[in-house]
């Protein structure tokens, strides 16, 4: 069995030949959220080649995420949120090759919400990676809709995966709001609007889209047009949101182009 690479920040090799390929496998089903099923449709992102790869959000349907990797070798399982909809197969994919299960630290309890018996095999940080075939993924912490929600990038293959901290209709939610909208837009904004505009972006749930066409919303997001209702005119003082700021009043410090 080889074994998956994974480095802290210091220290990474760069590769300039590609030969590793995106799959996707999309599920569906039912997400408990506080005591509410939610219908839920998930993408499961797998990346590699010919003989090995990492298996990126395994929902709920491992048999499913086996068919698509055939005889290739499962390496990790890394999971962008610990949220049952994003882990619910990841112990199931990992054991077939006996692959590692990666999780950020911080969404240990939600893990253990789905699994109450284990715990992850990787502690992920911020800009820490993954190696699989020819190219790397970069751990980008993107906490909001869950404390512990990180974004992988893959420079190589000009790709971002947002989980569920961005969609393709915008800021992903959980069970219909946001849990922590200013944390959500900060990590949005910082983290992710920083990568070229022709940058892909494949989430958790829903099709793909790019950062440039995602960016030219970002004013509007961060003026409260996420918590107004269709058609509502926009106000100077858009209230509380629930982590106590105010809509209107979210400072975002992005770098100058």
């Amino acid at each position: 069995m080889n074994a998956v690479r994974f480095e802290s920040p210091a220290g990474r090799d760069r590769v300039c030949t590609v030969t590793a390929r995106i799959e996707r496998v999309v599920t569906e089903g039912v997400v408990d959220v506080d005591g509410v099923e939610h219908k839920a449709e998930n993408n499961t992102w797998i990346i590699g080649d010919d003989e090995e790869v990492i298996v990126v959000d395994p929902a709920r349907d491992a048999e499913a995420i086996f068919s698509k990797v055939g005889e290739r070798e499962i390496l990790a399982v890394v999971c962008t949120h610990g949220l049952a909809d994003h882990v619910g197969a990841a112990i199931e994919v990992a054991a077939r090759d006996e692959a590692v299960v990666a999780l950020h630290t911080k969404d240990r309890r939600l893990w253990r919400e789905t699994w109450t018996e284990t715990w992850p095999d990787i502690e992920m940080e911020d800009e820490g990676l993954f190696g699989v075939a020819d190219v790397e993924l970069e751990v980008i912490a993107t906490p909001g809709v869950t404390q512990g929600g990180v974004s992988l990038y893959c420079e190589a293959l000009g790709v971002v995966f947002s989980g569920k901290t961005l969609l393709a209709d915008g800021p992903g939610k959980l069970g219909g709001e946001y849990p922590a909208l200013a944390d959500q837009l900060t990590s949005i904004g910082e983290r992710l609007f920083t990568l070229p505009h022709k940058t892909r972006v494949l989430p958790a749930h829903g099709e793909e889209t790019t950062i440039g066409d995602l960016e030219r919303h970002f004013d509007d997001w961060i003026s409260g047009s996420l918590l107004r209702a269709p058609g509502e005119e926009p106000v100077t003082d858009a209230g509380p949101l629930s982590d106590g700021t105010r809509a209107a009043g979210i400072k975002i410090n992005l770098d100058e182009d």
